[in-house]
């Protein structure tokens, strides 16, 4: 289904063109919002949708303006989160039953699949939040500036820049660890 086509039938509340929004957003906000929160991404991206459905019949714009305004919502959903988290203390308690329960996934398999993603996601975390922001949004999920800017809330010209720089500096943490590797395998051969 058409995101455009399945945006319109969502907003009359028809549930299999909502199923449609949901799924060509999702994966996509959830990364976003891991690159964000971590750990809690699940549990903002719930409250980001919560928000996403109820006011869905007021959005006005097409299929790129929507996963904009989504990712805009979830972005403010995740600001409320960390600073309530500044306000809260941590709980490291974990409940014995949860730890005998086994997973309904394939750990191994999950694990093997989400490797490159975990790794670009953490070092693209790694870098100062103006710029792993505008690097998530343009190269991974491929909003143009025009849309990230409207979910950063800032200029296009700054989320060009901010990504740009990000990028950058991706590119030397990559040659840093890149030549740590090869120093330490010619190491192994001396």
């Amino acid at each position: 289904m058409d995101l455009a086509a399945a945006l319109d039938d969502a907003r009359l509340g028809d549930e299999e063109a909502f199923r449609a929004l949901y799924r060509a957003v999702h994966p996509a906000l959830l990364r976003y919002l891991r690159v964000l929160v971590g750990e809690d991404a699940e549990d903002v991206a719930s409250e980001a949708w919560l928000q996403i459905v109820r006011d869905l019949a007021r959005f006005r714009g097409d299929g790129d303006g929507l996963r904009a305004w989504c990712l805009t919502i979830a972005r403010h959903r995740a600001l409320d989160h960390l600073r309530g988290a500044r306000r809260r203390p941590l709980s490291v308690a974990v409940p014995e039953s949860l730890l005998q329960r086994p997973g309904p996934d394939d750990t191994a398999a999950s694990a093997l699949d989400a490797l490159a993603t975990v790794s670009a996601l953490e070092l693209i975390a790694a870098l100062p939040a103006d710029q792993a922001e505008a690097v998530y949004l343009r190269v991974v999920l491929g909003l143009d500036a025009r849309h990230a800017a409207q979910v950063l809330g800032k200029r296009p010209g700054a989320v060009r820049t901010a990504a740009h720089r990000g990028l950058r500096r991706l590119a030397d943490l990559l040659a840093e660890s890149g030549s740590d590797t090869f120093r330490a395998c010619g190491a192994e051969r001396e």
